[in-house]
């Protein structure tokens, strides 16, 4: 039951919401289904240590170690935006931020919980063809979060998400379909039961070869499309920068978890039917790509969400060169990457809506003073993360960063790992310059920001696991991430 109350605690919070017209109750009910999320993944993650996998609702859910890990992330991403946006939501509703104050608010707090299932779905459906759904959800929920504000902006944002990531769903789409035709033979099924998870899993290796290579094709540009990785990365900058920041911290880190859930799952099926050579090579060549595409516009970026949206596009190109390499230190890399960018990159999010409201600008020209001087807990906290999240020792970004370059001189990929090296060490440069003189800037007029529990309470307990897990991580933790590592490297 608990792979069910995974999908049903979320959902009671955005129907609770939809049908309150109270504000402290829609807050409670989103803060209290988050909490509950954040436990029930742990006790999922708990029974999948002891178990090896978790099943549910007669084999239509499926938990592993990959799932417990996907769902953890999203649970502690879900929990810590979801207590900020309280205070976040407030703050804008009283600087009159936007107008149809009780409609809008409403929406988000129904919206929100349904994006949250959505994921969650994601990373339990035991069926490829349920996981495309449920992808395909996030973004008919999340998209109304992207134009949440209703500006001209805003639309346009929302706009280009949706038409970008219509276009790349589609092509995931065919690349399902494509992927059924290509087992039909070795499972001898025409049914649904053709797209299940585990039946793939065990007869990938007797798929037809020229199908499963489309199929992978397909998928890669689809689900590649929805992870924002170049050349289908276009959405991303205007996404992140016109969402409320909350929304913006759960598509950065969860929904890129999920898009590359999807992509691990297909790229399972993939390499046991076809070999290192095909896979590997394509998913080297666009996360290298993504990797050097964010290069120049991190180096002559002006406002600090938009700096955030290319690095998460360099971080999935990290990711998605590391599931190429492949290797039990690609494979440990990749998940050893995404968990620890989940924490950075959802907690620079938070201290950049922090940023925002207080100057009410996040572009760098319009903050003429060190922030570390008027906000005194989010300017040490955005330095010390931006350092986690360019990957500068001792963060724990640099360990999985160091693996990476490691399993790509040891398979021999001398000039991807040196493009690697020369990319993220641009990247460092332009991040810590931006935001070196952002935060450490002269001090201004005096004026400090006004605390706010709601926000500062995310912001420090983030802070405070960033800083643990660069020294030490908990053995249950490290034990799921090495069980992770293991399926992604198809043991």
């Amino acid at each position: 039951m608990i792979l069910f109350a995974l999908l049903a605690v979320p959902l009671t919070a955005g129907a609770v919401s939809y049908f309150s017209r109270k504000r402290n109750v829609m807050e409670a009910a989103n803060v209290t289904s988050a909490a509950l999320l954040l436990l029930l993944s742990a006790g999922l993650a708990a029974q999948v240590l002891r178990y090896g996998s978790v099943t549910g609702l007669g084999g239509f859910l499926f938990a592993d170690s990959l799932s417990a890990l996907v769902a953890a992330l999203t649970s502690l991403v879900v929990l810590v935006s979801t207590i900020y946006s309280v205070g976040y939501l407030r703050h804008e509703q009283n600087s009159a931020a936007f107008e149809n104050a009780e409609t809008r608010i409403r929406r988000y707090y129904a919206l929100t919980p349904v994006f949250v299932a959505s994921m969650m779905l994601v990373v339990l459906a035991n069926n490829l063809g349920v996981m495309w759904v449920a992808i395909e959800a996030t973004t008919l929920a999340s998209v109304f979060l992207v134009t949440f504000y209703g500006k001209v902006t805003s639309l346009e944002a929302g706009w280009k998400y949706m038409v970008i990531g219509g276009v790349g769903l589609s092509m995931a789409l065919f690349g399902t379909v494509v992927t059924f035709y290509a087992a039909r033979g070795a499972l001898e099924t025409h049914t649904l039961a053709g797209l299940s998870w585990t039946a793939l899993a065990n007869g990938a290796a007797g798929f037809d070869k020229a199908a499963m290579r489309l199929a992978f094709i397909l998928i890669l540009l689809g689900y590649g499309t929805k992870a924002g990785i170049a050349p289908m990365h276009t959405w991303k900058p205007d996404a992140y920068s016109e969402a409320p920041v909350p929304t913006a911290a759960m598509l950065s880190t969860a929904m890129l978890n999920c898009a590359l859930y999807g992509l691990i799952r297909h790229y399972t099926l993939a390499h046991r039917c076809l070999g290192d050579g095909f896979t590997s090579q394509l998913l080297i060549l666009f996360g290298v790509l993504s990797m050097g595409i964010a290069v120049p516009f991190v180096l002559i970026q002006r406002g600090l969400r938009r700096l955030l949206a290319y690095s998460s596009i360099e971080h999935a190109g990290i990711m998605v060169v590391a599931l190429g390499l492949g290797g039990a230190l690609g494979s440990l890399g990749l998940v050893l990457h995404m968990a620890y960018h989940t924490v950075a990159k959802s907690l620079l999010f938070l201290c950049a809506g922090n940023v925002y409201q207080h100057y009410k600008t996040d572009h760098f020209q319009g903050i003429k003073e060190g922030i570390i001087h008027s906000m005194p807990l989010t300017g040490p906290v955005l330095l010390m993360s931006t350092l986690a999240i360019v990957g500068a020792p001792p963060f724990s970004l640099f360990q999985s960063e160091f693996i990476i370059m490691q399993a790509g001189f040891w398979s021999g990929r001398i000039l991807a790992s040196v493009l690697f090296i020369l990319f993220a060490t641009a990247i460092f440069a332009g991040a810590m310059v931006h935001v070196g003189k952002l935060v450490l800037g002269p001090a201004g007029p005096g004026i400090r920001r006004s605390s706010n529990a709601w926000q500062d309470a995310p912001v420090l307990a983030l802070g405070l696991i960033l800083a643990t897990i660069a020294f030490w991580t908990p053995s249950p933790v490290l034990d799921l991430i090495r069980g992770a590592a293991r399926v992604v490297g198809g043991q």
